[in-house]
């Protein structure tokens, strides 16, 4: 049995956007064809998710300085705490699953405040004399990003994703693109269409 762990990167529906339809879709496939695996869904525009700021800056900054957890603020330990938990969850999870739609050519934030909390020196990653090296191995990983225009992967969210995750050590990173609905509307059922059944096979094999 596997634990895979996914990312909603989107506030939004199956039938109000196409990333979170083609994410479903896969984890239909994948329930379907890994029913003994542990699913866990991380709604990002639900949960809480810590954004670095000036209470996480100077909570690391006192615990470093040799203050007791207990003494920092009410409000910072929660955040600590919550940042710390996301860390461990990703650590802990078999595989993951990462889903969004490319929004001014870039992730959404409330991505980018989850990327920050799986990129952790010590934890996720090192430093060595020869430059950083990732931490994390065995995992392998999946990014599901829809678009209206034709990337092939050359955006800079899909590179984002794809640069942290090898960063941290996931070399094996599949990616299903949604692509040129909006460029090409005459020819939407087709490209969802052609992005739904990557996304059965996906389900299969991952």
């Amino acid at each position: 049995m596997a634990s895979l762990l996914v990312i909603k990167g989107h506030p939004l529906t199956e039938q109000e956007s196409r990333s979170v339809k083609a994410l479903t879709t896969f984890l239909t496939s994948y329930k379907d064809n890994h029913p003994d695996d542990e699913v866990t869904v991380l709604e990002l525009y639900r949960d809480d998710i810590p954004e670095i700021d000036e209470e996480l800056l100077s909570g690391w900054e006192a615990l470093r300085a040799g203050t007791v957890f207990t003494d920092l603020s009410e409000s910072q330990q929660q955040k600590i705490a919550r940042f710390n938990e996301l860390t461990e969850q990703f650590l802990a999870a078999d595989n993951i699953v990462i889903a969004n739609a490319l929004w001014n050519l870039n992730i959404p934030t409330k991505l980018k405040a989850w990327f920050d909390t799986i990129n952790v020196a010590g934890k996720t990653f090192r430093y060595t004399e020869n430059g950083p090296e990732g931490l994390v191995t065995g995992k392998k990983a999946l990014h599901i990003q829809s678009s209206g225009g034709i990337y092939n992967g050359q955006d800079f969210a899909s590179q984002y994703v794809k640069g942290i995750l090898n960063f941290v050590g996931i070399d094996q990173v599949e990616q299903l693109f949604i692509e040129g609905i909006d460029y090409t509307p005459d020819r939407a059922e087709e490209l969802m269409q052609a992005a739904l059944d990557q996304a059965v096979a996906l389900g299969k094999d991952f």
